[in-house]
């Protein structure tokens, strides 16, 4: 029975896993840092004490109750790829079948310290919903929201879950009857920030920040983080008593010594079917691969999960000796549920089209129901629908 390794408890890794494990023809063994699949898309009500941190959650054994592949709560330290080999920091593992898909690292900015982000780090959206509760108690404050991107790769930024926090901040603070008391600006170094979902997105966005009173800071580039504000190029300094910022990705720095092959940003260089350039049993999915597509391609959750279905279903097919194989460029869009505190926007976009449909009250309950479908299919308690 030949063995595959899965490098990441995200949905990329998590979805492999479950797929093969599916067939019981292969050892399936996932390797992850934390026992637990984190939901990012519903995280963004963590800080403002929509849900409480253990519902963005879903523990990685009691996905394994289901599909009783092999977990190791580990780190990887080292890949040795021409080797088949895998470095943790607890033990080192053979592999007939690798796939990389232990996400990506985030740029290091000057004083990156002094801002928290909601793409971090899990435990970081309850310091971020600490530090909210702080100026609420305080009764006043600056609060500055923003996100970054890769010019080494576009599709490396992460721009949708700052939008959702600061409206649903805004909305917080609204229900505390304290808004009036706070200054809420966004920025951001492009000129058109969520330009890449499409024209009536950002038609959209400019509405919100309009209605809500949010500022803008938008076409400067990021000097440093201070602890009391932004600093950008032209020396002008956005003043904040707290800061959330999600960083562009970067590839992973396990990735370095690997011997696989990687892009200028450093991510794993794949072709249409995941599989890693000049290695025939090794795979790259999620935000750990160079993915390859139009200027406005971004990496999302549900494109990670289905280069994981894809990739589980072409390694199937390789040990079978066929040459049928799935690929991901022609499914690359743009999907989200942007949600907005009070209601939300479905967004989509294609190669072919692109459009935005406002969802005022039910749009958010929508959103809420999505974190409670994507628990129950990850425990194999409700059907995958197509497409969701």
């Amino acid at each position: 029975m030949k063995k595959v390794i899965i490098l990441g408890g995200g949905f990329a890794g998590v979805q492999t896993a479950i797929e093969l494990q599916k067939t019981k023809n292969f050892e399936v063994i996932l390797i992850s840092d934390r026992d637990y699949l984190y939901l990012y898309p519903i995280s963004i009500w963590v800080p403002v004490q929509m849900i409480e941190f253990y519902k963005a959650k879903v523990p990685l054994v009691d996905i394994q109750k289901k599909y009783p592949f092999k977990l190791i709560i580990d780190s990887v330290k080292e890949i040795h790829a021409s080797e088949n080999q895998v470095v943790c920091e607890n033990q080192t593992l053979a592999f007939d079948y690798l796939v990389v898909a232990f996400g990506a690292e985030k740029m290091q900015h000057k004083g990156i310290n002094h801002t928290m982000s909601i793409c971090s780090k899990p435990d970081m959206a309850v310091s971020i919903r600490n530090k909210i509760s702080e100026l609420v108690e305080q009764g006043t404050g600056k609060i500055a929201i923003g996100f970054g991107g890769n010019p080494k790769d576009k599709s490396a930024v992460r721009g949708g879950p700052a939008f959702e926090l600061m409206f649903n901040i805004h909305n917080y603070l609204k229900k505390k009857k304290l808004r009036h008391k706070f200054e809420l600006t966004f920025f951001a170094p492009m000129e058109e920030p969520g330009a890449r979902m499409g024209k009536g997105s950002l038609a959209m966005l400019d509405s919100l920040f309009s209605k809500y009173s949010i500022n803008k800071r938008f076409g400067k580039k990021i000097t440093e983080f201070e602890a009391d504000g932004v600093v950008f190029e032209d020396n002008s300094k956005l003043e904040a008593d707290f800061i959330m910022f999600i960083p562009a990705s970067t590839g992973h720095s396990v990735l370095n010594n690997s011997g696989l092959p990687l892009n200028e940003a450093g991510f794993v260089k794949i072709d249409n079917s995941c599989q890693v350039t000049g290695f025939e049993n090794i795979f790259a999915i999620g935000d750990a691969a160079a993915i390859e597509g139009p200027e406005w391609i971004a990496k999302q959750g549900h494109i990670a999960e289905l280069m994981g279905r894809n990739t589980a279903f072409n390694i199937i097919e390789k040990e079978k000796g066929s040459s049928l194989r799935k690929t991901y460029q022609q499914h690359l869009n743009i999907l989200c549920v942007m949600d907005t505190g009070n209601g939300a926007a479905f967004v989509f976009r294609n190669s072919k089209k692109s459009y935005i449909i406002p969802l005022p009250i039910v749009g958010h309950w929508m959103k809420k129901g999505w974190g409670t479908y994507a628990k129950l299919t990850k425990l194999g308690k409700f059907p995958r629908l197509p497409g969701m």
